[in-house]
């Protein structure tokens, strides 16, 4: 089957528009916070290192989001989705209890 110059460039486009407009809308989830019922319950913290290990006493320093198996982003990006938290970003540089290296 061939497909015209025309339809190939203009499917090229709707392609690319897609992905800006996915890329967009997750841009815009908004940032879990640490007072959310759900991320006060699993001991969330934008920062790990301010966990409060006498309350959490699995926390282990170097443990972070972003080496957490639940964590969906780059390694490079300072916030992602977590598999917990949906449709909140979390960041990198955060823990909660259900920290995992699956």
């Amino acid at each position: 089957m061939t497909i015209s110059r025309r339809k190939f460039l203009v499917l090229s486009l709707c392609s690319a528009t897609s992905v800006v407009v996915a890329s967009e809308a997750r841009a815009e989830e908004p940032i879990l916070a640490e007072s959310d019922e759900q991320a006060r319950r699993l001991g969330y913290r934008e920062v790990a290192t301010s966990v409060d290990r006498k309350q959490f006493p699995a926390y282990v320093p170097g443990q972070d989001c972003k080496s957490c198996s639940l964590f969906q982003a780059s390694t490079d990006d300072k916030w992602g989705d977590c598999l917990l938290f949906s449709g909140k970003r979390v960041a990198a540089a955060g823990w909660c209890s259900s920290y995992s290296t699956m």
